[in-house]
């Protein structure tokens, strides 16, 4: 059986799923260009664990590095997310509607 290629899509989705990457994009949306080792510090991971969630991200996109001699800062990309954003809104009318059946219920339940 052969490989289908994996869309940009697909990569944002299976990096944002995992939680410490989440935090990760958290925490540099909060404080950009921080440094791997600075991003390393609160997580209860190795630094090469650490590493091994940043080059998911970077392959996604979700990151971008530079490099200023020995450190390597880190900040968010938030185009991949954008475009995830844009396909989940594809289906809001689904979970929307639902929504507001609920809140009609609640609401109905309070009178």
């Amino acid at each position: 059986m052969a490989k289908s290629p994996v869309s940009q899509l697909d990569r944002t989705f299976t990096a944002l799923v995992d939680p410490t990457r989440r935090a990760i994009l958290a925490r540099l949306e909060r404080e950009p260009g921080l440094s791997v080792t600075e991003i390393a510090r609160p997580l209860p991971l190795k630094l090469p664990a650490v590493m091994k969630h940043l080059d998911v991200l970077s392959d996604a996109g979700l990151v971008s590095r530079t490099k200023n001699g020995r450190t390597v800062s880190v900040d968010l990309v938030a185009g991949p997310m954008e475009e995830a954003m844009a396909w989940l809104r594809r289906y809001e009318r689904f979970w929307s509607s639902s929504l507001d059946r609920f809140t009609d219920f609640v609401e109905g339940q309070e009178e």
